[in-house]
């Protein structure tokens, strides 16, 4: 046995070791010994006819897989049973996995040529982080996702898991990071394939007898992202494939990117093995989009999608449509349907017919836009003065008004309501709430103007 021999046997080893269990590892390779490599063929001694069978049956994907990778393409296996411990003397037996050729290998799960720019990454070129619109409830995994796309393998956060409800944008987000990496690193391997397909994808290898080329295609990945991971559950199989892959890229120093409608925690039917793989990089959870966020949405699509909107219909929308992006951009589509095939304009009374087909209307509700109305014709001013950034001592007594009232009146957060009245903080808004209430304390013109407009506004 040469020493090269046993440095490359050691290499796969070191492979083996990391996608087994010690006892499985202990037990079944560690005790092998690499007799020779000849005209392609490695031969491998073990103890009995039972361990090589029993190789065979259980981790001949695993081995064969290994063999080849730090082998060769053409490389056969091939057993020695030792049956005498003191001249050596054995008897071969040949491994069950076929011989890979350099032509044939690898047949790969979906069309792949030499270079980065040919392979096809899956991808939705629309998904980018410039149509990611940014807010609170995903700071912490469009954070990350810009850190990674910018370093893929190469930071804390790998993988990186992305958890969250059905449409608040986790696939937007994995998809940007694929595309980000592709437009800055061309060269480099990016795939994006939902838990569903890769399901598929092991189950016709397994059928077609080409697990090792299934493994190696997925192997060869530079970014690997997964959606919707916890379609794996109750999949042995297929997490057995994923666990060796997963392994792999990760000491690789590549990119593993997972989706999940639930964090890893409360994953069921996965194994603890995989769990705590996903524990290893960070898990960033996207929430359901607040008011803020919705209205930014919505702003946004209107100005990608040529669509002049009222603020009223605005707001109606942003606070009834609360549950995913998807929902919004539904509201949207069939709001320009509406108005193109009727020829309406787009007004309140359209979009609380279209909602209400969608989702469940709340009981109308007093809005910061009903307040800055009423306040701007009381103090005979224009309502764009309310959001603008205008000082005048009319203009600032009527702002603080309408935050008191706002406050007052509606169910908005200051936030939300310093965010209408044109993008105000917090402390702005305690600061005229604060003010108005000082005010009230001592000055009966004051109390007057309140009652008024609070009778105003109430209808």
């Amino acid at each position: 046995m040469t020493q090269n021999l046993q440095q490359q046997w050691n290499k796969c080893l070191a492979i083996l070791a990391d996608n087994l269990t010690s006892s499985a590892y202990q037990t079944w390779f560690a005790p092998i010994v690499p007799l020779q490599y000849e005209d392609c063929t490695l031969v491998l001694q073990v103890k009995s006819s039972f361990v090589a069978e029993y190789i065979e049956e259980n981790y001949i994907d695993l081995l064969s897989a290994t063999i080849l990778r730090v082998f060769g393409q053409n490389t056969r296996l091939e057993y020695r049973v030792l049956i005498d411990a003191t001249s050596g003397m054995g008897t071969s037996v040949p491994s069950n996995a076929q011989q890979t050729t350099a032509a044939a290998y690898p047949v790969q799960p979906m069309p792949q040529k030499n270079i980065a720019n040919s392979f096809d990454p899956q991808l939705n070129p629309q998904y980018t982080f410039d149509t990611f619109i940014a807010g609170e409830p995903n700071k912490l995994a469009r954070t990350a996702g810009i850190a990674v796309s910018k370093q893929p393998g190469f930071t804390a956060f790998n993988p990186l898991f992305i958890y969250g409800g059905s449409g608040v944008g986790k696939t937007h987000l994995a998809n940007a990071i694929g595309n980000y990496v592709r437009a800055t690193l061309p060269h480099a391997r990016v795939l994006f394939v939902s838990a569903n397909t890769f399901k598929l994808q092991y189950q016709d290898a397994c059928r077609a007898n080409k697990i090792p080329d299934f493994l190696n295609f997925y192997q060869s990945v530079d970014v690997l992202i997964v959606d919707d991971i916890q379609y794996f559950a109750g999949m042995k199989g297929t997490q057995d494939a994923f666990f060796h892959i997963f392994n792999y890229l990760q000491q690789s120093r590549k990119q593993l990117v997972l989706t999940s409608d639930r964090p890893p925690i409360e994953l069921k039917d996965i194994e603890d093995r995989i769990l705590t793989r996903f524990k290893w990089g960070l898990s960033a959870e996207i929430t359901r989009p607040d008011y803020q966020l919705r209205h930014d949405i919505l702003r946004s699509k209107m100005r990608r999608d040529g669509i002049q909107l009222k603020d009223e219909v605005v707001d109606f929308i942003a606070q009834n449509v609360h549950d995913s992006v998807r929902d919004l951009e539904g509201i949207l589509a069939s709001l320009l349907a509406h108005s193109t095939l009727t020829e309406k304009e787009i007004d309140l009374q359209l979009a609380e017919q279209v909602v209400s087909r969608l989702v469940v209307i709340q009981p109308r509700r007093t809005t910061v836009h009903d307040v800055m109305v009423a306040v701007a014709a009381h103090y005979n001013i224009q309502e764009k003065a309310l959001t603008a950034p205008n000082r005048s001592r009319d203009v600032t007594q009527a702002r603080h008004v309408a935050a008191y009232l706002s406050k007052e009146l509606t169910e908005c957060s200051l936030s939300e309501i310093g965010f209408q009245m044109g993008r105000r903080t917090h402390a702005t808004m305690l600061h005229s709430i604060t003010h108005v209430k000082e005010q009230l304390e001592y000055d009966p013109v004051m109390r007057q103007h309140i009652a008024q407009l609070q009778a105003a506004i109430r209808g």
